[in-house]
């Protein structure tokens, strides 16, 4: 098959923070699905995926591991490889932002925006989500907290550089306009248009001061680069992308055909990204798909919830064609999809036992029962094989048009619709009854080589999504006419020919007794952590993980002025200077502390507590203290030398 030109599809990279759950694995094995699909028709296809392993995040996470950042993503990007290869991924290349052409390449496209201005150096004030890496401004706060995670921001300001995003905005406007299928779905069109880029792009900061895990800024050390540039240069450095001048790999596959990435990474795919390739130049990908979550039930994945599943246990408990299939038949096209063990073992039960491995099964042994295996020319045609004939070749028109608008649960449907009429077909002529009559011997042959026939073109169609299944079934037909050009006609198997072997391709499952193993299994694990907490609280241990401690702020704060709060005799009403203005702090301490010992001494401020009315003070925020030991009340007092404002880490 000659190539119909080239093909290069990408996933967003992935951030080597944890092990990914079976959620993140989506998207790896949809993207596979895609490239494999646009192979087996003839393209040359460039397949890249990778992970993401710069900034803070990994820098607190591997502090907190005792190891070095490097060492840290090297392991987490080792189990990320790890699981796309036991999902049996075909990319063709695996970038990691820690390799040395990338942070090269990366240091030179941020020389090239700041020599021709489209960086700038200023200062950042507003609001910082450490999980996600990103400033607000109050505007765009939900509910005082990051829009895109919900967790807690706090105030940050630091020296940083600045891509001019504001003065593309009327050239990604005219993109947009020009390329109506440039962001899809539709909706996610719209959601980008409306909530983002109307209002006014914002300039983007693009470097930081405040932590060191990251690729430096070569003409100021003082900064790293930011993850957007950073993160998103790897589509063209992984194709040996420079701006001193680019490979044949860039000049061959640029630009990209289409990134297939989250629906929560969509801004920054469709905003930031394609305003830096316009800063440098360089052509902007032809499409963004933006894919919806898999969720748990209906809640979103997640370790402290106790609701993640991960690859590798399904796979154990399934195969991995099962767990690609039920991946990419069950996400619908906008709408959230959903994952539980009961929905798996059903959809494994009736789709793949019931629905095409019975088909396969059946189809096999009635041809080695009733012709040795030889199959049989189709001499004997009525107007019922027509139907079946016919809606194989749609289904082949229908997989082509469904899996180009990405509707990937649609086009398993259309392919698994096809094996529901086979067997529909099997009902309708009953070939056991045929067998009885010597008379119809040839209209047998004839409804055996249409069921095989139409078992072949099931298992081409399913070579992109189940390429292990395709392989076990074309090895049962012993069929070597596989490839796509195959399916414009139906007729490719040779009669006198035979078939292999009838073999189970998918046993049943035993709901009841698979669901109680899990349950038992999930119970063990439940009690284990039980057990690990009730070690903690006799041992004193308040565990928690970084995540939980980054979210409370510790600042150094100086004791202005310090009063009794009426009718409450426990409290003291301070005036804090806290570094950035002056707050008032309600603290149960007059039982031990008279005000005036208290003015002018440093303390520690828990910055970002909510604040709460006591007796009539609005207090903001908590000081710290101690127990002495005989039921009094220590205060933890700072330093002299140490400035107000100071964080404490």
């Amino acid at each position: 098959m000659s190539s119909k030109g080239k093909y290069y599809i990408t996933t967003a990279i992935a951030y080597t923070s944890r092990k990914p759950h079976i959620g993140n694995s989506y998207e790896i094995v949809m993207t596979d699905a895609l490239a494999r699909y646009k192979r087996l028709q003839g393209y040359d296809v460039f397949f890249l995926t990778g992970t993401d392993e710069h900034g803070q995040k990994i820098e607190e996470y591997a502090k907190e591991a005792g190891v070095t950042p490097k060492e840290y993503v090297d392991g987490i990007a080792g189990e990320i490889r790890k699981i796309c290869d036991s999902l049996n991924t075909t990319y063709d290349k695996f970038i990691r932002t820690t390799d040395d052409y990338h942070e090269k390449a990366v240091q030179k496209i941020f020389k090239k925006l700041y020599e021709q201005g489209d960086i700038y150096k200023s200062e950042y004030e507003g609001m910082y989500c450490t999980p996600c890496e990103s400033f607000w401004t109050e505007a765009q706060l939900v509910d005082g907290k990051c829009p895109d995670c919900g967790r807690e921001v706090k105030k940050a300001k630091e020296e940083a550089y600045f891509l001019r995003l504001s003065k593309y905005q009327k050239q990604l406007e005219k993109y947009i306009e020009d390329n109506p299928d440039y962001i899809y779905p539709e909706a996610r069109k719209k959601e980008m248009i409306n909530n983002f880029i109307k209002p006014g792009i914002q300039d983007l900061c693009v470097s930081r001061t405040s932590f060191k895990w990251g690729i430096p800024v070569d003409f100021d050390p003082n900064h790293v680069v930011y993850v957007w540039i950073d993160a998103l240069s790897n589509y063209i450095t992984a194709l040996g992308y420079d701006p001193d001048g680019s490979g044949e790999l860039y000049k061959k596959y640029w630009p990209a055909d289409v990134h297939i990435i989250g629906k929560d990474i969509l801004r920054f795919h469709t905003i930031y990204w394609p305003i830096m390739l316009m800063a440098l130049g360089e052509p902007l990908p032809k499409q963004v798909f933006g894919h919806p979550w898999l969720l748990f039930g209906t809640d979103k994945m997640s370790k402290s919830r106790g609701n993640v599943i991960y690859a590798d246990d399904l796979i154990n408990l399934l195969g991995v064609d099962p767990v690609r299939y039920y991946l990419l038949s069950e996400m619908p096209y906008v709408a959230d999809g959903s994952i539980t063990y009961e929905t798996i073992i059903e959809r494994y039960n009736s789709d793949l036992a019931n629905n095409l491995g019975n088909l396969v099964n059946r189809t096999v042994a009635m041809s080695n029962k009733y012709f040795g295996g030889e199959i049989m020319p189709p001499t004997a045609q009525e107007d019922i094989d027509f139907d079946l004939q016919n809606t194989a070749l749609k289904t082949v028109s229908e997989v082509d048009r469904l899996i180009n608008e990405y509707r990937i649960s649609d086009t398993l449907e259309a392919v698994f619709n096809l094996a529901r009429r086979s067997n529909k077909y099997i009902d309708e002529t009953a070939p056991w009854v045929l067998a009885k009559d010597e008379s119809k011997r040839e209209r047998l042959g004839t409804v055996l080589y249409n069921l095989l026939e139409s078992i072949r073109f099931i298992s081409v169609l399913l070579t992109p999504f189940m390429p292990e299944t395709a392989e076990k079934i074309q090895k049962q037909l012993n069929c070597t006419v596989t490839d796509y050009d195959s399916l414009s006609s139906f007729g490719g198997l040779k009669s006198g020919e035979r078939v292999g072997q009838a073999s189970v391709l998918f046993s049943r499952i035993d709901a009841e007794k698979t669901l109680a193993e899990i349950a038992e299994k999930q119970a063990a694990e439940e009690k284990k952590n039980a057990a690990e907490e009730k070690r903690v609280k006799i041992e004193g241990l308040a565990e928690i993980g970084i995540d939980e401690f980054a979210k409370v702020e510790l600042r150094v704060a100086k004791i202005k002025e310090c009063e009794p709060v009426k009718k409450a005799k426990k409290l003291l009403k301070l005036t804090l200077d806290d570094g950035e203005g002056e707050r008032i702090v309600a603290s149960g301490i007059a039982k031990f502390y008279a005000p005036e010992e208290l003015v002018g001494r440093k303390i520690i401020l828990v910055a970002n507590l909510k604040p709460a009315v006591l007796c009539g003070v609005e207090s903001c925020g908590m000081i710290l203290a101690s127990d002495d030991g005989e039921g009094g009340v220590k205060v933890v007092f700072v330093d002299d030398s140490v400035p107000v404002g100071c964080k404490i880490r």
